[in-house]
């Protein structure tokens, strides 16, 4: 078979791109004031998008949030034929927040396209997200903020089927189909049949939006990667993109969070530009959202006016500083398996339960079946050479993990090591066996070795995420995931990390259970 040189070259753009991870914006149907983008207008911004100053001409993807021409009953999206004019690899979204006889119109037109275009269409698509935040719209948070109509679970995973079923025998056979929500709905245990049926999990999270938290520019970062952490820990394995993120130019103060494009520059160099380093797929937000007037707030860098004339509201390069986050390493990407001697290989980990369920009641006192941590160690990640030792007292914060070691007896040989996190009910007495300054969640990491009293943050090795548990809630047992067990008398590490904000401590103990217990099963 002859394959021309245009399409083989995009075949080997599509290459690199997905090598080095997906760099892209969100392109929306029409502007702000209801006019259809036609073709023309695609291709203005993917080009813009090219041609940014700072970015070595790497933005070269788009995703869309529909496949139907904005005004149409199921014409297929006018981006498409941009896209192919262009170059430009695309992310398709499918519109899931409507009834089923509207869904069918998306796939209508995702057929159309497929049997109009062919390959010059299908070689450069990444992915199709079935949906864009339709759980989330469907919470008492999105109900609040007048998100509009959503949609169920179960509606969710028919749209998929059906999606899938839609390209099975033809040229986009084989895409990855995943889903777009907000990293709150991930960590939810009533949508983990949704993942079950994804291949890829998109992941919107806006540090400026989480007003329950402290989220000023200076807290940013943090909070942006426990939404990713917390995320990664639910995703049961699969790949976690960023589909939307980003920090506002202008806008009103939310909380601590203001929007100027200063912070914004700050938010792209150490969040953005993180993620490029560590090559995660991204669809930032956005290029330009200020066309035929002015959103509030506003997230484009680019300002209303001729986007290939005018230029950034800020400094597109990366420092040489920004490096990936080092706090976890993906499911998908285990770090080799360790040299040394008394541990299993690290890749062996599943990740089996996340989010906020399970949960089980609390008993007054733990039995032996349960096997409680040998060895506890804060250690704090603002002095990254400093040990702390061994104490009684763990401390969780966005400064501090805590680390613990487990005896696991050889009776738990080829069974499944199960963690548990007991929080005791609210403490009416005198005496508190915790202290919680700030809600959150909590993840459970798999260390390369054990802990010992010398261990630091900078000693502290690669570790491999387990689960997570999100929100920690006074008076329950929360399963945060489980592994197979070591046998015969060996030690092994844990650490255990702040999710969201989270500021606690408390003291380890059997009677009432506080902290992490691990017991087996089978």
């Amino acid at each position: 078979m002859r394959f021309s040189t245009a399409l083989l070259a995009s075949a080997a753009a599509l290459t690199v791109s997905a090598q080095n991870g997906y760099k892209g914006f969100n392109y929306g149907a029409n502007f702000m004031d209801g006019t259809p983008k036609t073709v023309n207008d695609f291709e203005y911004e993917f080009n813009a998008a090219k041609q940014l100053p700072g970015t070595n001409g790497d933005w070269t993807s788009a995703r869309l949030y529909t496949m139907i021409q904005h005004g149409s009953t199921n014409t297929v999206i006018e981006a498409i034929q941009a896209a192919i004019n262009t170059k430009t690899s695309l992310l398709l979204g499918l519109w899931a927040s409507v009834p089923s006889e509207q869904f069918a119109n998306e796939i209508a037109a995702l057929k159309a396209a497929i049997a109009q275009y062919g390959t010059a269409f299908t070689d450069l698509v990444v992915g199709i997200s079935v949906g864009s935040e339709d759980l989330y719209r469907i919470t008492p948070t999105g109900i609040e903020n007048k998100s509009g109509v959503g949609a169920s679970p179960d509606q969710l995973i028919d749209y998929i089927r059906q999606t899938r079923s839609a390209i099975e025998g033809t040229t986009l056979a084989g895409a990855p189909v995943g889903h777009v929500d907000t990293w709150t709905a991930y960590v939810n245990g009533s949508n983990n049949g949704v993942i079950s049926e994804l291949d890829f999990l998109g992941m919107d999270a806006y540090p400026y939006f989480q007003t329950t938290m402290a989220n000023s520019i200076e807290n940013a970062n943090e909070t942006f990667y426990d939404a990713y952490d917390v995320t990664v820990a639910a995703s049961q394995g699969k790949p976690v993109w960023v589909t939307e993120t980003g920090w506002p130019v202008s806008g009103e103060q939310q909380n601590q969070a203001v929007a100027s494009p200063e912070n914004a520059r700050t938010f792209w160099a150490e969040t953005t530009c993180s993620l490029l380093k560590a090559n995660i797929n991204l669809f930032f937000y956005t290029l330009q959202d200020a066309q035929m007037g002015t959103p509030s707030p506003s997230f484009g860098i680019k300002p209303a006016g001729d986007l290939q004339q005018v230029q950034p509201l800020w400094d597109l390069s990366c420092p040489a500083s920004a490096k990936p986050s080092s706090r976890t390493i993906p499911l998908s990407d285990p770090p080799p398996a360790p040299t040394t001697t008394g541990t299993t290989p690290i890749s062996s980990i599943t990740s089996t339960s996340t989010s906020i369920g399970p949960q089980l009641p609390v008993p007054t006192s733990l039995d032996e079946v349960f096997q409680i941590p040998q060895l506890l160690i804060p250690i704090d990640h603002s002095r990254p050479d400093t040990p702390l030792g061994s104490q009684f007292i763990g401390q969780l914060s966005p400064t501090y993990s805590t680390l613990v070691n487990f005896q696991f007896p050889a009776s738990f040989a080829g069974k499944l090591c199960t963690f548990i996190f007991y929080m005791p009910p609210i403490a009416n007495g005198w005496w508190s066996p915790y202290q919680l300054k700030s809600p959150g969640g909590l993840s459970v990491s798999r260390m390369l070795r054990p802990a010992t009293v010398s261990t630091t943050p900078n000693n502290l090795g690669a570790t491999q995420p387990i689960g997570a548990v999100y929100p920690l809630t006074l008076g329950q047992g929360h399963v945060v995931g489980s592994l197979p067990c070591d046998g015969g008398g060996q030690t092994v590490g844990f650490q255990i990390s702040a999710l969201a904000g989270l500021d606690f401590s408390w003291y380890q103990s059997v009677q009432p259970p506080v902290g992490l217990f691990v017991r087996a099963n089978g």
